[in-house]
Order: C-alpha cells, then structure tokens, then sequence
C-alpha cells in the first residue's frame, strides 16, 4: 500500500474512532490528508470499503501486538489486557471494533463483516490460548466495557481496577 493509502487509513480510523462511522465523509479524510477527495475515491471507491479497510488493518495491527507481548512472556488474557490498557493511555479512545460494533446494526455489511473479524479473533485466539469459549467471551466482554467505563467517564484507572480480576 502507497503512502497515500496509509495517509488515508490514518485518517479514516482517526475520524471513526472519534465520531464512528457514520461521522465521517470522504471530504473530512481528504481534508486531514491535504488531498482532492478524489483521491480518496481512487484508494476507496466507497465508505464502506474504506471503512472495512480500517477495520482490517486495526485487527491485524492489535492482534500483532497481542502475539508480541505473548512472545515478551505475557500469558495470553495478560497480553490482551496489556494492549487494551496501552491503546487507551496511548489514544484516550475506545476500541475501533468496539465503538463500531456498537452501532452495528448502522454499519454496511462489508463494515460488519471485519468488525465481527476481530471479536472472532479474539475469541478464537484465547481459546488458542487456553480458555474455554464462555471465559474467552468474558475476557473480550470485559475488556471492551472497562475501556468504555474508563472513557466515557474520564478516568483511565478504572479500566485497571476492571480487568484487574482477568489476571
């Protein structure tokens, strides 16, 4: 993928995990990439393929950072619990398959699609790693709704107190 594309997948997920899906258009991307909207149109030939793109990567780059922090040592529910925690400190923002996946009855199918990649991922890595589906399930459930409390309440320190029986 050139330059642009990247520039543009930045942008794109930038502005869905600030505003979701549906708060984002092909003119704000080319504007917070200083090209012609067009341009975006060349990469992405619709939102939802953009949109989908964004989600791909995103899976691919957590899920990367989760067998890193396996391969450091870190059990499995650990490496998952230390990504979640560092995507929050780092971004301040929820999970991108997480705040799409709360409107996802909004989301175009192609969207839904690699939304529901990375909760299958998830779950199916997990169970990978040890862990029953039901437990596999919970990690994710629980990840996922202490990054949401910790941010929607402005506080970074309950999203340590819970997940902290996950370890």
């Amino acid at each position: 993928m050139n330059e642009t594309a990247e520039a543009i997948l930045d942008a794109a997920e930038e502005r869905i995990r600030g505003a979701g899906y549906s708060g984002f258009s092909y003119r704000d991307v080319a504007a917070d990439v200083g090209v012609k909207a067009s341009s975006v149109h060349y990469h992405f030939p619709a939102k939802e393929k953009l949109a989908a793109a964004v989600a791909r990567r995103y899976t691919d780059r957590f899920l990367d950072a989760v067998d890193q922090r396996q391969a450091a040592g870190a059990d499995i529910v650990a490496a998952w619990r230390q990504v979640f925690r560092e995507a929050l400190h780092r971004d301040a923002r929820m999970c991108l398959c997480g705040a799409m996946a709360a409107t996802s009855q909004d989301l175009a199918e192609e969207v839904r699609v690699e939304v529901r990649r990375f909760f299958l991922l998830g779950i199916e890595r997990l169970m990978q790693g040890g862990l029953e589906r039901d437990a596999a399930v919970h990690v994710i459930a629980t990840l996922e709704g202490a990054m949401l409390a910790a941010n929607v309440l402005d506080d970074h320190s309950l999203f340590d107190s819970g997940t902290a029986a996950l370890i």
